[in-house]
C-alpha cells in the first residue's frame, strides 16, 4: 500500500492555504456572494465544516454516520445545502473556530486511521487516502468559489495531482451517474502540472485520449468552468463525451458553470 502521508499533508496544506484568505475577513465580508448560487462565503465554509464533519463521523462512528444517511435520504435534494444554511447563521469567528477545530479532529483521524480501513460514504466506501483526497478536491473547489468572492486569483499548485488521478478515476462513475455505459478502454490522459512536469495516465497506444492543462482538468472535474473555457483536447468519442460530463463528487449530476459571457 503507498504511502498515504503525502495527501494528508497536501491537505493540511490547501486548508492552511484558504484559512489565510478568511482569517481577518470583517464581519460583512462573510456575506459576500459566491459563484454558487445562494451562497456566500460564509455558506462556502460551513459547507466544508459540515462535510468535514460528516467525514469524521464515518471514520469513528460508523452507526451515528449512518443516521447521518438516514436523514440525508429524507431530503435528498436539500441535506447539503440545509448544512450549509446551519452553518452560514453562526457568527464568522464562531463558524471559523468550527471549521478549524473539525478539520484538525479529522486530519488526526484519517492519519491514525487502521492500515486497510473503509468508511463508509455518500458514495462507495472509501480508505483514508481516498477520504483525505476528497477533502482536499473539496477545499480546494470552494477555497476557488471564496477567492472569486474577494477578487482573488489563487496560484495553482502540484498539489493538484491528487484531484487530477481522483478526476481520471471516476471516469466511469461519471459515466453512470449520466445513465451512460461507461467505456471499456482506458483513455490516455497527459496533463502539464502547475510545475511544468507532465502528468500521464493510461496506455500510451490508447485510442482515446485528453491533453491539457493540469488546473483544466480539476477546474472541469470540480464543475468550476465550462469545458467551452478550458484548454483541454479530446480525441475519440468517449473521451469527448467524457468532458461534457466530468465529475469527480459523489452524488447527482452537477449543474456546473456557465461558460463565461452566458446571462444565465
Amino acid at each position: 500500500m503507498a504511502d498515504p502521508t503525502p495527501v494528508f499533508d497536501d491537505l493540511r496544506a490547501e486548508s492552511d492555504e484558504l484559512d489565510l484568505l478568511v482569517a481577518e475577513l470583517a464581519p460583512e465580508q462573510w456575506k459576500l456572494p459566491t459563484p454558487a448560487p445562494r451562497w456566500t462565503l460564509a455558506h462556502q465554509i460551513a459547507h466544508l465544516a459540515w462535510t468535514d464533519h460528516s467525514s469524521l463521523l464515518a471514520v469513528t462512528d460508523q452507526d451515528a454516520f449512518a443516521r447521518e444517511v438516514e436523514n440525508a435520504l429524507t431530503a435528498p435534494g436539500d441535506f447539503v445545502d440545509n448544512g450549509a444554511e446551519e452553518g452560514a447563521a453562526k457568527a464568522p469567528a464562531q463558524l471559523l473556530a468550527d471549521w478549524r477545530a473539525g478539520r484538525e479532529a479529522l486530519a488526526d483521524a484519517l492519519r491514525t486511521a487502521p492500515d486497510g480501513a473503509r468508511f463508509p460514504w455518500y458514495g462507495p466506501p472509501m480508505s483514508a487516502a481516498s477520504m483525505a483526497t476528497a477533502r482536499l478536491m473539496e477545499t480546494w473547489a470552494h477555497g476557488l468559489d471564496v477567492a472569486d468572492a474577494l477578487g482573488l486569483v489563487r496560484e495553482p499548485t502540484d498539489r493538484l495531482r491528487h484531484i487530477v488521478r481522483l478526476g481520471v478515476r471516476t471516469r466511469d462513475f461519471a459515466f453512470g451517474v449520466h445513465g451512460l455505459t461507461s467505456p471499456f478502454e482506458e483513455f490516455r490522459v497527459e496533463l502539464a502540472a502547475p510545475s511544468g512536469e507532465l502528468w500521464v495516465y493510461g496506455p500510451e497506444d490508447a485510442d482515446d485520449r485528453v491533453t491539457g492543462p493540469a488546473l483544466d482538468l480539476c477546474l472541469l472535474v470540480t464543475q468550476r468552468a465550462h469545458r467551452a473555457d478550458l484548454a483541454l483536447t479530446a480525441v475519440g468519442e468517449y473521451a469527448d463525451r467524457w468532458l461534457d460530463i466530468a465529475q469527480a463528487f459523489a452524488g447527482p449530476p452537477g449543474d456546473g458553470r456557465p461558460p463565461k459571457g452566458d446571462a444565465r
